[in-house]
């Protein structure tokens, strides 16, 4: 009996040595957990806004900032507590628990419309992965399905860091795959979103196109002409047109040719030129997502043929990591894309990305290693031209040096307009100039 005793005292005694070393253990691990980044998706009427969201917790302290603005709070277990003061003294309050999924809680804000009334949101945010050791890496990405809108919205499908490399494939703007097979609703389907770490509004992105290679032997296209490009004098006749065509391609010697062809174009043979037509970082909060056969400041369905292999893109990031898609892969297009389809097809694609931190650009910017080029889109040519050229001249003031006066001067001599987009609902014109004539940076 007083053996019992003593066993069922030092069990006793073990299990709570045992549950103080776990407590112990797991103030830490909590911390661990919670220091890093963080994205948080704040439900605002049903509007999700996305932010970036720093903390460090030390013990029961946190510490860090969201979106920049510097943050207080306190930590009990997995439960936290934090207040953001922003620039212009506005306090914004958050509490929420950790669970496997992310944080998930209620947050406090000023009514932006009575500054004497507050308005709770519900929010969530998921951690941002912590960057693997060593240096940039390359990630081979096979995707699942695909996007018809360059929405913030959607779960991003991996997680890069800047410097690393992407291997994917895109399919057709109809959806259909390598094989042949339908994967997704036509449109324009997109791969997609890349997170990019480390994007915040205010930066930029850089694509680095380092390698697309066609990955079938056909592309879709049509026998028609767009009504921006059509003279009255031919409508009546042009009614007719707006058939598929079938075009070969011989991925080896580099030929497209159009299946079926009538005499005239037997000996018709075009030289595949591989191109991206869309590219784009989601939407900004505020806007609504935009469909992947539009355009906006931060890309889109551009159409630009000079999305090739070896060129860089920039792009304004408008939301947390960026989120990047590219899809609409062609063999070749005309500028203007005038058929309405180019040459449609599926595609390898190899990209890597570069961040430069607060330095926001304006609109699309394209860079070969002979060109600068800036992308106008608007509803009108007219509005486009403006801001194609309004977005060069920005270019060279800002990196070149240049005044007003002197970038003038440049353009006067050495700009040369092309257009690449007739066939969306937004039209686009770039503005482009030969890099030798600029002075050195």
């Amino acid at each position: 009996m007083i053996t019992d005793v003593v066993d069922k005292g030092r069990t006793g005694v073990t299990k709570l040595l045992v549950s103080l070393t776990a407590l112990a253990l797991a103030a830490p691990l909590a911390a661990q957990a919670q220091t890093g980044q963080w994205i948080v998706a704040t439900d605002r009427w049903g509007n999700k806004e996305y932010s970036t969201l720093n903390l460090v917790a030390d013990g029961k302290t946190l510490t860090g900032d969201w979106d920049g603005d510097p943050l207080t709070g306190a930590v009990r277990a997995r439960r936290l507590t934090f207040a953001v003061t922003d620039g212009r003294g506005s306090v914004y309050r958050f509490e929420g628990a950790i669970g496997r999924d992310g944080i998930r809680g209620t947050a406090d804000f000023p009514d932006g419309n009575n500054p004497s009334a507050r308005v709770r949101h519900g929010f969530t945010a998921r951690r941002v992965p912590d960057r693997p050791a060593g240096g940039p890496r390359v990630h081979d990405f096979r995707p699942t399905d695909y996007s018809n809108s360059f929405s913030p919205d959607r779960a991003p499908v991996l997680t890069i860091w800047p410097g690393d490399t992407v291997r994917t494939v895109t399919i057709d703007s109809g959806g259909v795959d390598a094989q042949g097979v339908t994967r997704a609703l036509f449109g324009n389907p997109q791969t997609g979103p890349f997170f990019i770490a480390g994007a915040a509004p205010g930066d930029s992105v850089i694509v680095h196109i380092e390698r697309l290679r066609l990955n079938r032997d056909w592309a879709d296209s049509l026998d028609t002409i767009v009504g921006r490009a059509l003279g009255a004098e031919l409508v009546a006749e042009a009614k007719g047109l707006g058939k598929p065509v079938r075009w070969r391609i011989d991925r080896a010697a580099g030929i497209a040719t159009p299946e079926n062809a009538g005499a005239a174009l037997k000996g018709l043979r075009v030289p595949v030129r591989p191109m991206l037509g869309g590219l784009a970082l989601a939407s900004g909060f505020g806007s609504p997502p935009l469909s992947t056969g539009d355009t906006g400041r931060a890309g889109g369905n551009m159409d630009f043929p000079e999305v090739i292999e070896g060129n860089r893109v920039w792009l304004p990031v408008l939301q947390p990591g960026g989120l990047l898609y590219l899809g609409d892969g062609h063999a070749r297009q005309g500028d203007g894309e005038t058929s309405q389809y180019a040459l449609e097809t599926s595609m390898d694609v190899t990209f890597r990305v570069e961040l430069v931190k607060r330095k926001s650009v304006p609109m699309p910017r394209v860079e070969s290693p002979t060109e600068l080029m800036v992308l106008g889109q608007a509803g009108s040519l007219d509005d486009a031209l403006k801001q194609a050229s309004t977005g060069l001249i920005q270019w060279l003031r800002e990196d070149y040096g240049l005044s007003l006066a002197e970038a003038a001067q440049v353009m006067g001599s050495a700009v040369r307009f092309t257009v690449p987009n007739l066939a969306g609902r937004s039209v686009g014109v770039a503005a482009r100039i030969d890099r030798a004539l600029l002075p050195a940076r």
